[in-house]
């Protein structure tokens, strides 16, 4: 088994990774670009299906933030490359099921076990992949695996268009079973086999909690992402709606914002590990990202009387800023010994995710005080004020020796 961190930005193990953050992000947006349609078949009304396609995306979301404890503990205690099987098995099998559902129930178990399944992609990839790989190309090669994996969203969007919604799930079990055939040639990481030998406690979800300073790298690494699906969950999917509060006259599609944001993410996020490089600073490249997706919600909230190709430009801007999801998994990967990388790495991203339920509940709330679209901006204040001290309070991780252990 290979023990040396040898291997190229564009090596099989990290194109693997970057795949099965592809076939992630196809998945957790394809119902997005769906909901309708698919609960139109039921005999849902538009109307309805806005509160069902929310109580289902809840399920999802529950299954994420599941799904991310147990394949990180899986992670640590029993390697990364069993997360990437047994993730993209369970993953495939929901998917197809999930073309065979007939009601609103079924629909949610499978978005459910899908999310459990998807929970483990990303962290065990990027894991994985800065194990092997050198620490001066570990910024580069997670940047590939954001920038290939985030196109996934442009592909859900042209699918959903071309085709049926069953065919839509059907095609996406498909793809995770050619992945799990490509994962066949990806070994394991040297310095996990190598560290698993040690009598340590490995994957202990209750280590982040036991211990004052690891409490405190974990929380902080949750909260630098916060903004994001802030921005995701409230901002783009209800541009609609923002839109007639703004006075612009134009018909605004929440699937076209999206697909046109992503299109700006998955270039940011490409060239994010690069600057980080570059800089040879995480938090450097990462302020100037904030400050990008500062100035987006800015622009946001004050554009008055625009048009829906304002919208798309600014949401572009946003999203060009919050292209730093490679960036904030790294991080969070370099935080933590291998003992615990796993566990880290996979749950932090999915808690980000989950926190859209709490981000909701706030805008809601506020919204029986305050306006819509002043709802909308505390949201937005709170959630980035609590990004940019995270952010500032985490210490600098660039070019770190991960070969390290949490006792």
């Amino acid at each position: 088994m290979k023990q040396n961190q040898n291997i190229g930005i564009f090596s099989i193990p990290v194109l693997v990774a970057a795949l099965g953050y592809f076939v992630d992000i196809y998945d957790l947006l394809l119902f997005a670009f769906i909901r309708i349609s698919s609960l139109k078949s039921f005999g849902l009304t538009q109307d309805q299906s806005a509160t069902i396609g929310l109580h289902i995306i809840s399920y999802q979301m529950a299954g994420l933030l599941i799904g991310g404890i147990i394949w990180g503990v899986i992670g640590d205690k029993k390697g990364r490359m069993s997360v990437l099987f047994g993730s993209i098995i369970i993953y495939s099998i929901a998917n197809i099921a999930n073309g065979f559902v007939h009601d609103v129930t079924q629909y949610s178990i499978c978005r459910f076990i899908a999310g459990i399944g998807l929970a483990g992609e990303l962290g065990a990839g990027v894991t994985l992949v800065c194990e092997l790989i050198s620490k001066e190309k570990r910024g580069y090669a997670t940047s590939f695996i954001a920038g290939v994996g985030l196109t996934g969203a442009i592909l859900a969007y042209f699918i959903s268009k071309g085709f049926d919604w069953r065919v839509c799930y059907y095609i996406g079990g498909g793809l995770g079973i050619l992945l799990l055939l490509l994962r066949v040639s990806v070994y394991e990481s040297g310095m996990f086999t190598m560290e698993k030998k040690e009598k340590i406690r490995h994957g202990d979800f209750l280590m982040f909690f036991n211990n004052y300073d690891r409490f405190k790298r974990y929380s902080l690494g949750i909260m630098i992402g916060l903004p994001t699906w802030y921005i995701m969950g409230i901002l783009v999917q209800l541009s609609d709606k923002f839109g007639k509060q703004f006075g612009i006259k134009d018909d605004i599609s929440p699937g076209k914002v999206m697909v046109y944001m992503y299109i700006a993410i998955s270039i940011a996020d490409f060239l994010s590990g690069i600057l980080s490089q570059v800089l040879k600073s995480r938090k450097k490249a990462l302020y100037i990202y904030y400050a990008i997706m500062i100035l987006g919600v800015v622009l946001y909230f004050t554009q008055y009387n625009g048009t829906s190709t304002g919208m798309i430009v600014i949401c572009m801007i946003i999203g060009f800023g919050t292209g730093f999801w490679a960036l904030f998994v790294t991080m969070a990967a370099e935080q933590f010994g291998t003992n615990m990388r796993a566990t880290a790495t996979t749950t932090t991203p999915n808690m980000v995710r989950g926190s859209l339920v709490l981000v909701a509940f706030l805008f809601e709330y506020l919204q029986q005080h305050a306006s819509f679209i002043v709802s909308g901006a505390i949201t937005g204040i709170i959630v980035i004020t609590l990004g940019c001290i995270a952010l500032y309070k985490t210490k600098e991780t660039y070019g770190k020796d991960l070969n390290f252990i949490e006792t």
